[in-house]
């Protein structure tokens, strides 16, 4: 396997990784949204640390919100951090992608002119 080979497979595979990030962000906004709606329709007068239920009625189904809200939560995070890493390693991958092909070019090109000063030294 060549150095391009490597590094494209690689830049796939990032890539990938990069859509499995986004797909974990969307999961715990979804969870997010339900804790949330669940908090909302159960609890009578929750109160709130911005998005966190701190004090609610003693309903199992609170319960049930406020771990969708964090389980959503540490998702979303770890969805847009994940996310962002593989776009870095793609980025980095394609740039030295780019710098084999063209390292690759030059020497195909020193080849043929090589190639062509021997045909006309024979001429």
């Amino acid at each position: 396997m060549s150095f391009r080979d490597y590094l494209h497979e690689k830049a796939e595979e990032s890539r990938h990784n990069e859509t499995l990030a986004y797909l974990m962000f969307l999961a715990g906004a979804i969870f997010f949204v339900g804790g949330v709606l669940e908090t909302l329709s159960l609890a009578e007068n929750p109160k709130w640390f911005i998005f966190i239920p701190y004090h609610t009625s003693p309903i199992t189904g609170a319960v049930l919100g406020l771990a969708l809200i964090m389980s959503g939560f540490t998702l979303i995070i770890f969805g847009i951090v994940a996310g962002l890493n593989y776009s870095r390693d793609r980025g980095w991958y394609m740039r030295e992608l780019c710098k084999a092909t063209s390292l690759e070019q030059q020497a195909i090109t020193r080849s043929r002119a090589v190639r062509s000063r021997r045909k006309t030294r024979r001429a």
